[in-house]
């Protein structure tokens, strides 16, 4: 079983007081359209903040919760508490931090079916002209390598020394890199044709 992490466990410090997860694309919180694409394609498991957050009010019935105990120390503490949360038969995650509005469910799936195809320990999606994003593959054999992680850099360390068992999904335009942190991002995302 291939299960999806979504981050959802920051503090949306650059947004002036507004929670980015909870921001609208269309008639639903950002949180739980990706929510709700994730669960088209496998397992949901969303990482939180604490039980009485907000988010978990948006989130569809079926995503599980995993609680993050730290989760001021950024987004290492997500994937740790993520990926010790996730249960014990899986064979690999999908991570997507949850402030990508334009990731759909077919990008999920086309990671999915790359990890089912072959016997990469790491896909990476990334834009046309090569910039890595998300969604990211990783094996559950590389599952012990996020236990030290710190800081808020997520798991690109995780990458170093990878090369020869990554391989790469390209995503049509920007989706692969496409997050929204700021009033500004989503602004000029709302702007967008």
């Amino acid at each position: 079983m291939i299960a999806i992490l979504l981050l959802a466990a920051g503090q949306s410090a650059r947004m002036q007081g507004r929670d980015k997860l909870l921001e609208k694309v269309g008639d639903q919180p950002v949180l739980a359209l990706l929510a709700s694409r994730a669960l088209a394609v496998g397992p949901v498991y969303v990482t939180l903040p604490s039980p009485d957050h907000p988010r978990c009010a948006v989130l569809p019935a079926a995503a599980n919760r995993v609680f993050v105990q730290d989760p001021h120390m950024g987004m290492s503490a997500s994937l740790r508490a993520g990926i010790a949360g996730l249960p014990n038969d899986v064979s690999g995650v999908i991570i997507l931090p949850a402030d990508m509005p334009d990731i759909t469910e077919q990008d999920l799936a086309a990671v999915r079916q790359r990890a089912l195809d072959t016997d990469a320990a790491i896909i990476r999606a990334a834009t046309p002209d090569g910039r890595f994003g998300h969604p990211t593959y990783f094996a559950a054999s590389q599952f012990p390598r996020f236990a030290d992680l710190t800081g808020d850099r997520g798991g690109a360390v995780l990458f170093k020394h990878m090369g020869q068992l990554t391989q790469t999904v390209t995503l049509d335009g920007d989706r692969a890199v496409l997050d929204l942190d700021t009033p500004e991002d989503w602004a000029a995302y709302r702007r967008r044709p």
